[in-house]
């Protein structure tokens, strides 16, 4: 990591299953499946996708007793496909039956999700909140404690809304409704301690929907805990609203070393993938210098200079390509997630960024000379010519991977542009 970024927040270092959180190790990158966790075919499936994306802990909805049933199964068929992600299960409301009905759902999983402001009120919910936690000691399991501003405690609001009326000096409504997110979390984590789970079992979350909100509730929790932080924006929203909302309010907070695993809750559109979310969070972490997951791929915007759009379509294909073998290549070529590659239009930047990537093309402009320079560790390699310099590149591009990262017999694939690629056994 640069040294332009701050230390991180010093926390407790937390396992789950086989994933480290805490700050002496990387951000980790988490989602949620939408599948109906009954339906064990489909959240397999979408649990693989999302592991193959690069999300590292999968969070499943358990909120039935045949979502519960379930959990062993789902767990079962993955490690048989070879998935060891970790599974975390969300409860609210009915969790604490669900844990003891379904011991095998309380194995499988390695976190549970608690929601204070869900699981109850008064004494009944004080033994809710126990029994979860006495289940997560029981079989070694991580809790998140995660508070939400739509299903806050309404009792613990009003406790400090009324102490507030009678202060010096009162806070605004809208800065004490901020203080009951982070009492609440600290107060069920002091809980969950005082019930036997150790420190390095809990991680807390305070989850709001607007940007300076969340800023502002997050340095303010930080600094009166040690605990891992989950970073999230909740109801972010759909498309580029969700994505840039989120990514504002948490490059903020990440910028100033807080934060240990985060999740970008994007309304996916319709006919999306869910892994967009995967997508959004490992490049707002890659962007920001923190993390390595995929090669990036550089290239000009286009003006009018570059009426062709062949230079677009090949980064696309590329970008598309680079992502799609990353599941095979994490473990083939180790390293290539630090790969840069720049497709650019026109003779402008295009050298220029060609020469600051590992392996770059600088395609024709309008009324330019038909040629495209390609270079590699910043020299100039080869000039490309002819209605063949997509395919030719490509194959420039498999061949430098393969010699840089690992060896291997490539294997001929198709784009949906007819462009073949190469993927590596």
């Amino acid at each position: 990591m640069s040294n332009i970024f701050p230390l991180r927040r010093q926390t407790y270092q937390v396992a789950i299953d086989q994933v480290m959180v805490g700050s002496d190790f990387p951000i980790v990158v988490q989602s949620m499946t939408n599948t109906d966790t009954a339906d064990i075919l489909a959240t397999v499936a979408q649990i693989k996708e999302l592991s193959d994306a690069g999300s590292e802990l999968v969070r499943i909805t358990v909120n039935t007793p045949e979502a519960a049933a379930a959990v062993g199964t789902i767990r079962q068929k993955l490690d048989q496909q070879g998935y060891s992600v970790p599974l975390v299960g969300d409860f609210h409301f009915n969790g604490d039956r669900l844990l003891r009905d379904y011991p095998e759902c309380a194995q499988a999983l390695a976190k549970y999700r608690i929601n204070p402001g869900n699981v109850g009120k008064g004494v009944k919910g004080d033994e809710k909140f126990a029994f979860m936690i006495e289940q997560a000691i029981k079989y070694q399991k991580v809790v998140r404690i995660g508070v939400n501003w739509g299903s806050l405690d309404q009792s613990l609001a009003k406790k400090l809304m009324d102490e507030n009326k009678i202060a010096g000096f009162p806070l605004s409504a809208e800065d004490v409704m901020k203080e009951a997110l982070i009492v609440s979390a600290l107060d069920s984590a002091q809980k969950a301690q005082d019930l036997g789970l150790s420190a390095d079992k809990i991680i807390l979350s305070c989850k709001v929907s607007h940007v300076q909100d969340l800023i502002t509730v997050y340095r303010n929790l930080a600094n009166r805990c040690q605990y891992p932080l989950h970073l999230g924006l909740t109801e972010a929203g759909m498309g580029s609203k969700g994505i840039v909302a989120s990514s504002a309010a948490l490059a903020v907070i990440l910028q100033e070393g807080i934060g240990d695993t985060i999740r970008i809750s994007l309304t996916p559109e319709p006919g999306s993938s869910r892994t967009q979310e995967v997508v959004v969070a490992q490049e707002l972490l890659q962007t920001m210098g923190f993390r390595n997951f995929v090669p990036l791929v550089t290239a000009c915007p286009g003006c009018g200079r570059t009426t062709s759009t062949v230079f677009q379509e090949l980064a696309q294909d590329i970008q598309t390509y680079l992502r799609t073998q990353m599941p095979i290549w994490r473990t083939q070529y180790p390293g290539v997630e630090k790969l840069n590659v720049a497709v650019m239009g026109c003779v402008v930047n295009g050298p220029g960024e060609s020469k600051l990537a590992d392996i770059g093309i600088s395609l024709p402009g309008t009324g330019e000379v038909p040629v495209a320079p390609v270079y590699i560790d910043g020299q100039r390699a080869i000039t490309l010519k002819g209605d063949n310099m997509a395919q030719e590149f490509f194959d420039l591009l498999n061949d430098y991977i393969m010699k840089r990262f690992g060896s291997g017999q490539p294997v001929e694939l198709k784009t949906s542009k007819n462009i073949p690629i190469f993927q590596v056994k």
